[in-house]
C-alpha cells in the first residue's frame, strides 16, 4: 500500500474528546492526553500493515479502558489458607471494619487534622489514638509513629549524641527485613555498650558502665520473633529498672508485636504487656500497632510524659510521624479494646479465639463441597509476624490430594482471589483457621477453578 492511500488513525484531540465522554470531564488532563497518544500511535502502527482502520469513537473507550485500569490496585487480593495468623507476606493481617471506615474517611475529606476547633489557630496533632494508648496501658502520654522501628529509634535518641545504651548481648537482634538493634543505636547517634552473655545476661552485668557514668539509658529487646531454651537467664524486669533509676538511667523498652490482651486466655503463652513493663519500672515502652494490636503498621510509643515530650521534640519525629490515614485507624482500633470488642471486631483476635470445633465443621463443610481427594486433617496453626514465636493454635485444614501439589499451589496463587497454602506429605492443605469464615464459598470456587485450569 502507498503512503497516500495509506488510511490514517483519528487525531489525538479526536481520540481525547471521545474518551471524555466515558470518564468525564473531571478526569485531569495530563493522564488522559497521555493514553490517548499511545493509543493513537499503536493505532498507526497497525494501519501500516493491515486492518480496518477504527473510529475515534471506538479508540476513545479503549482509552478510558486503560486509563480505568492504570488508576485501579495492582495488588492481587489473596485468602489466607496458610495457618499463619498474622502473615508478614501476604501484609500482616486484614482491618478490622472500623478503622476502615475510618481510614477512607480521612482520606476522603478535609479534617482538623492541626486545626483547634474552638480558637481557629493551629493546635495540637490529632491526639485521639495517643489518648487511647494512654488509658489502655497507664502511661503518662503517649505518641504514634510510622512502624516499631521508627519508635525504638527515636527512644534510643534519649541517650543523646554519643550517649551510651546498654543492651545485653542475648538481645542484640535482627528484627526483620535485615534491621538490627546495633544498627539502630549507631544511626540514633549513640554508642553501644554490650554487656552479659548470649545466653545468659544479669541485672548485675549491667551496673558497672552505670556506676562508671558511661550509660545513659537501658535498652531491652523482648525476643518476640525468636525463642531461647536451655541454659538461660534474663534479668527481672523490675530489678533492673531499679538499678538504672539510681544511677540516674532511663529504661527503654521494646516489645516488638505487643499485646494489650493477655495472650494466655486463647491457651499460647504469655506475652507481655506494655502496662506490665511500665508498673515494673520501664520509662518507655515501644511496641508494633499491626500485629499483636491488629490494627495499620505503626510504632506506638508509652511511658513518662517529660520523655514522650522529649521524643515529640526530636527533628527525626516528623520524618517518622504517620499521615491522617493512619492515624485515624489505630484510634479506631485502639477504641475497640477500650470498648471490651477486640476479641469479636479485631480479625487478629477473632482469628486466634476461634474454636477448634468450629473450624473443624467449616473443613468438613468445604471438602463435601470439594468433593472426591478433598479430606479434614487436623493441624496447627502459628500466630506469625514475630509474635510468639514456637506457639501454636488447633486447627482444621482441607487437604487436597491427587495430581502434583506443585502445581495446584501455583494455579491457586494465580486465582482470582488468589489462594495461598502449604503443602505437605504430598498434598495442599488449606487451613481453615486464616481463612475468614465470609470467604468459604469463594474459596471453594477458587478451589474448582484451579483444579480444572489445564
Amino acid at each position: 500500500m502507498s503512503t497516500e492511500t495509506r488510511p490514517h488513525p483519528p487525531s489525538v484531540e479526536q481520540v481525547l474528546a471521545a474518551a471524555r465522554t466515558v470518564v468525564g470531564q473531571g478526569t485531569s488532563h495530563g493522564p488522559l492526553l497521555g493514553v490517548a497518544r499511545a493509543v493513537v500511535e499503536e493505532e498507526r502502527e497497525r494501519l501500516t500493515s493491515s486492518g480496518e482502520p477504527r473510529s475515534a469513537q471506538m479508540l476513545g473507550h479503549e482509552a478510558a479502558a486503560r486509563l480505568t485500569a492504570s488508576g485501579g490496585s495492582r495488588l492481587a487480593t489473596a485468602i489466607n489458607a496458610t495457618g499463619v495468623i498474622i502473615h508478614t507476606n501476604l501484609g500482616r493481617a486484614p482491618w478490622p471494619t472500623a478503622a476502615i471506615e475510618a481510614a477512607a474517611a480521612a482520606a476522603a475529606d478535609y479534617l482538623l487534622l492541626e486545626l483547634d476547633r474552638e480558637t481557629g489557630r493551629r493546635g495540637s496533632r490529632f491526639r485521639e489514638a495517643e489518648d487511647h494508648l494512654v488509658e489502655l496501658t497507664g502511661a503518662e502520654d503517649a505518641l504514634v509513629t510510622n512502624n516499631n522501628a521508627a519508635a525504638v529509634g527515636l527512644a534510643v535518641g534519649l541517650a543523646g549524641r554519643g550517649g551510651g545504651v546498654i543492651v545485653g548481648r542475648g538481645e542484640l537482634v535482627e528484627i526483620g527485613g535485615g534491621v538490627r538493634i546495633p544498627e539502630i543505636v549507631r544511626r540514633a547517634g549513640a554508642k553501644l555498650i554490650e554487656v552479659g552473655t548470649t545466653n545468659r545476661t544479669r541485672a548485675g552485668d549491667f551496673e558497672p558502665p552505670l556506676v562508671e557514668g558511661r550509660a545513659h539509658v537501658v535498652l531491652r529487646v523482648h525476643p518476640s520473633n525468636f525463642r531461647q531454651e536451655g541454659f538461660i537467664e534474663a534479668p527481672d524486669p523490675s530489678a533492673l529498672a531499679s538499678l538504672a533509676h539510681r544511677h540516674g538511667a532511663i529504661v527503654v523498652d521494646d516489645l516488638g508485636s505487643g499485646a494489650l490482651l493477655a495472650t494466655e486466655r486463647y491457651g499460647l503463652a504469655h506475652e507481655p504487656t506494655p502496662r506490665e513493663r511500665l508498673v515494673a519500672g520501664s520509662d518507655v515502652v515501644t511496641f508494633s500497632g499491626d500485629k499483636l494490636v491488629g490494627g495499620p503498621q505503626a510504632g506506638l510509643i508509652v511511658g513518662r510524659a517529660d520523655l514522650i515530650a522529649r521524643i515529640r521534640k526530636d527533628p527525626l519525629a516528623r520524618a517518622m510521624r504517620p499521615d491522617k490515614v493512619t492515624l485515624a485507624a489505630v484510634a479506631a482500633t485502639l477504641a475497640l479494646y477500650r470498648a471490651g470488642r477486640a476479641e469479636t471486631e479485631i480479625p487478629v483476635w477473632r482469628v486466634i479465639a476461634a474454636r477448634p470445633d468450629a473450624i473443624e465443621m467449616r473443613a468438613m463443610a468445604v471438602a463435601a463441597e470439594l468433593g472426591r481427594g478433598a479430606d479434614v486433617v487436623a493441624t496447627e496453626a502459628t500466630v506469625g509476624g514475630g509474635s510468639l514465636p514456637g506457639e501454636t493454635l488447633p486447627s482444621h485444614a482441607v487437604a487436597i490430594r491427587g495430581g502434583s501439589a506443585g502445581r495446584l499451589m501455583a494455579a491457586l496463587r494465580r486465582g482470582s482471589p488468589s489462594v495461598v497454602g502449604r503443602v505437605e506429605h504430598g498434598r495442599v492443605l488449606l487451613d481453615m483457621r486464616t481463612v475468614d469464615p465470609g470467604l468459604d464459598d469463594r474459596l471453594v470456587a477458587a478451589v474448582r477453578e484451579a483444579m480444572s485450569a489445564p
